[in-house]
């Protein structure tokens, strides 16, 4: 499997600042937000921090230079977790983003959102354990295919980190970049007789749809928050995904969409190579 491809971060910031709330833990539950949205109002609301990871395990001889950067060494990790709650960070899910950026509604004081795309075996064994250390709650990002592979999460482990009271989303079936979907996309398969038969493919329908209904299937919960494998979209496949009901969908660092805001919400890779300083940093500079 592959997964999501680092981009630089850049600068998209706004002058506002998220609204404080009396409480700082993570909510149960929260009642979304209805009715129109102002793109103009959601650019103009200071960005929330979101980080991004992948694999959480130590390097292997194997691992290049670029896998690096998506695998962030188990005590490093720690180290990093440990830091964002030293320094007063406090979790919050998408439904508080969702609501905040279309209505202005209150956030814990220093809000941030932890994400995990892939599904990795060790997201559930080593990462979620350690947020439970400190009440952090977490978005997970879920390629359906590889459910139940391994190395990789089974649905009772999906299952379970949202009961937990994280939030479980989509990312696909297997992976393929949302900017080359079709609607008449051909699949061809070769018998045994060796002849090649075409069978018509709806991409969106295949990498979307099904692994969507499956997720709900799974968690008994509405999804509809998503990420874009790699981080890359394009403003073409936009309406796609907000047809498809997502309300919010998360890219990497390019800059926000101003007629889809919500659809090209930005995040930044917390990478293998980075100390507790260098995300703090990071933290700081690019929201």
């Amino acid at each position: 499997m592959v997964s999501c491809q680092s981009k630089p971060s850049t600068t998209d910031k706004n002058a506002d600042t998220p609204g404080t709330a009396q409480t700082t833990a993570t909510p149960a539950t929260v009642t979304l937000a209805t009715g129109p949205v102002d793109n103009a109002a959601v650019l103009a609301r200071k960005q929330v921090p979101i980080l991004c990871y992948h694999q959480i395990r130590d390097w292997k001889a194997t691992d290049s230079k670029g896998a690096k950067d998506y695998i962030v060494q188990i005590a490093a990790f720690k180290e990093h977790i440990k830091m964002l709650a030293d320094s007063g960070y406090h979790t919050i899910l998408p439904d508080q983003l969702y609501n905040y950026l279309t209505t202005g509604a209150a956030l814990p004081k220093k809000p941030i959102m932890l994400t995990f795309d892939d599904t990795d075996l060790d997201q559930f064994t080593i990462a979620a354990p350690e947020l439970k250390k400190y009440g952090f709650k977490a978005v997970y990002f879920v390629m359906t295919v590889s459910i139940g592979r391994p190395r990789y999460m089974t649905a009772d482990m999906v299952k379970q980190l949202s009961d937990a009271g994280n939030v479980i989303a989509s990312h696909t079936w297997d992976h393929h970049r949302v900017d080359r979907y079709t609607h008449n996309g051909v699949f061809q398969i070769k018998g045994k007789n060796g002849k090649i038969t075409n069978r018509p493919v709806d991409d969106w329908v295949t990498q979307i749809d099904k692994p969507t209904k499956k997720l709900e299937e799974i968690t008994g919960k509405k999804i509809i928050y998503f990420a874009y494998p790699f981080g890359i979209w394009k403003k073409p496949v936009l309406p796609e995904i907000q047809q498809r009901g997502f309300k919010m969908a998360f890219q990497l660092a390019d800059k926000r969409d101003p007629e889809y805001p919500l659809l090209t919400v930005r995040r930044i890779l917390d990478s293998g190579y980075w100390s507790t300083k260098t995300l703090g940093n990071a933290i700081k500079n690019s929201f």
